[in-house]
């Protein structure tokens, strides 16, 4: 019985699980249970943020009229619309992980998920999975209504691709982040209201920076979501305010820096184990 014992305590303390470094099993489930969170409530989740993208489509398309002069070389709603996808995409992101984690902890049941033999790192990675398959979703229909309307489609499909993931996974992780330090319902919308929804709108969705005065232009450039904006629309329209290679390495290194954060914070159970 002893030889078992200390057989056991060895295996733990060299990080060895009787199912093995990575528990594949709950990591699935949990990634799974994000998933199925919003797939089956589409109709706000999937349904509703295409109404929406839907809805900005058509207000600008009806107020502007097609007199608007082109913008990068290209009409203003091709311009403007994979600006509305990517918002669209990291809004959804977001909303996903910072509700998982805050409903969690209001009805007490985040219990639930940290009593499971799964490390910080497979907590982050299922939340994260259901970030980036709600945003991949909502980037799909988005994308195929832009395709019928507009007769967009995808100048650099790689890097649209690679951009839309890293805003998923992005905003993914500042929900978490935010979901974890968040106690009531008022400050998560204190957040998103005050943060996420300036990064947002600030981000040339709307316009290009190169239009902007020196000192806006300036600052427009710290926010990464501009970079993950403007590497959607170069994705798509193939046209681009800044380097498509120094925005991925804005947004990746920003991305690392929120996951690795998310880890810590889980690791050392802050503000969810007390």
């Amino acid at each position: 019985m002893s030889k078992a014992l200390n057989a056991t305590q060895t295996d733990a303390g060299m990080g060895v699980r009787r199912f093995g470094r990575v528990n594949w099993l709950g990591l699935y489930t949990l990634a799974l249970r994000e998933i199925l969170r919003f797939t089956t409530v589409w109709t706000q989740t999937l349904l509703a943020p295409l109404m929406t993208a839907g809805l900005f489509l058509t207000i600008f398309t009806l107020a502007i009229g097609p007199n608007r002069g082109d913008v990068m070389g290209v009409p203003f709603m091709h311009f403007l619309a994979p600006g509305i996808l990517t918002m669209t995409v990291i809004q959804n992101a977001f909303t996903n992980t910072s509700s998982s984690l805050l409903v969690s902890k209001v009805q007490g049941n985040i219990v639930d998920t940290l009593m499971p033999p799964l490390s910080p790192l497979e907590l982050v990675l299922g939340y994260m999975a259901g970030a980036l398959a709600r945003g991949l979703f909502v980037a799909l229909g988005i994308w195929v209504g832009m395709a019928l309307a507009f007769g967009l489609g995808l100048a650099h499909p790689l890097f649209a691709l690679i951009f839309i993931t890293l805003g998923a996974l992005l905003l993914g992780g500042l929900g978490m982040i935010a979901g974890i330090v968040a106690q009531k319902f008022d400050q998560m919308a204190a957040i998103t209201n005050f943060i996420i929804t300036p990064l947002a709108f600030l981000s040339g969705t709307f316009y290009s920076v190169e239009n902007l005065p020196v000192w806006f232009r300036a600052l427009t450039h710290v926010n990464p979501v501009f970079y993950l904006i403007d590497g959607v629309r170069f994705g798509i329209i193939g046209r681009s305010d800044s380097s498509p290679m120094l925005g991925l390495a804005v947004v990746g290194a920003c991305t690392f820096a929120v996951l690795l954060t998310c880890w810590i914070l889980i690791k050392r159970g802050t503000k969810l184990k007390s």
